[in-house]
């Protein structure tokens, strides 16, 4: 069943939010994805229909409505750079609209209450923010960046975070996965995968040079296993 497109109401405006919900009659969690600098496009909407049809709510919010023309998701040019600029100023005003998106999914009929943050690139950080910070019970991270500023968030989380990146990624630097790696030695609670001959954006079907179906494959069962995890209270 293909999701549809909802409005969100947030302090100081609203905002456009992709939601897919699965065939079910019984209470299950959530997964909010945070989209890369493309935005909601047809890559992220086709990963929120695959958690729906395996039985979870999945939404996807517009994280550039600040700013980006009003007008259905996506619309906007999807590789406007400046719009997720400065960056660290605009992952911090995104932190509300996960929040407001979490608070949204708990008031859905078919919600348990649970649910994990999953982010790609740009949306990276949130894998973090979103258990450390927003009221989420999990965090996914798929090539993420900007993560060398947020490990330290990471110190007091006990809940589950897994974090998966390519060895090619020219957006994680050596540096930042050795420190995830020392960090993953000793937080059992941070699940650290980095797979070998990968390059940044495996997850997207539509970023044909770096796409890899097995690595995303692999991600989403990892995703899907935390899920499963978050269906019991």
């Amino acid at each position: 069943m293909p999701g549809k497109d909802i409005t969100i109401r947030a302090a100081g405006g609203e905002f456009d939010c992709y939601l897919a919900v699965p065939d079910s009659a019984m209470k299950v969690p959530a997964v909010v994805l945070a989209s890369a600098i493309h935005g909601v496009d047809g890559d992220v909407r086709a990963i929120a229909d695959a958690f729906a049809a395996h039985g979870y709510i999945a939404a996807a919010p517009d994280l550039f409505w600040r700013s980006s023309a009003p007008g259905p998701l996506a619309r906007d040019d999807p590789r406007s750079a400046p719009r997720g600029q400065p960056r660290l100023e605009k992952i911090r005003a995104g932190e509300a609209d996960m929040a407001d998106t979490l608070a949204e999914l708990r008031r859905h009929p078919l919600c348990n209450g649970r649910a994990a943050a999953m982010g790609f690139c740009y949306g990276g950080p949130y894998a973090i923010l979103g258990p450390a910070r927003l009221g989420y019970d999990a965090g996914i991270g798929c090539h993420s960046t900007q993560m060398k500023d947020f490990i330290g968030e990471l110190e007091g989380v006990e809940k589950p975070v897994c974090l998966l990146w390519g060895d090619q990624d020219s957006m994680a630097p050596p540096e930042v996965l050795e420190a995830y790696r020392a960090l993953a030695a000793r937080k059992k609670n941070l699940d650290l995968h980095v797979f070998p001959g990968v390059l940044h954006g495996y997850m997207m079907p539509g970023n044909s040079q770096a796409f890899d179906p097995k690595t995303r494959e692999f991600s989403m069962a990892r995703a899907l296993a935390i899920l499963e995890i978050l269906r019991s209270p």
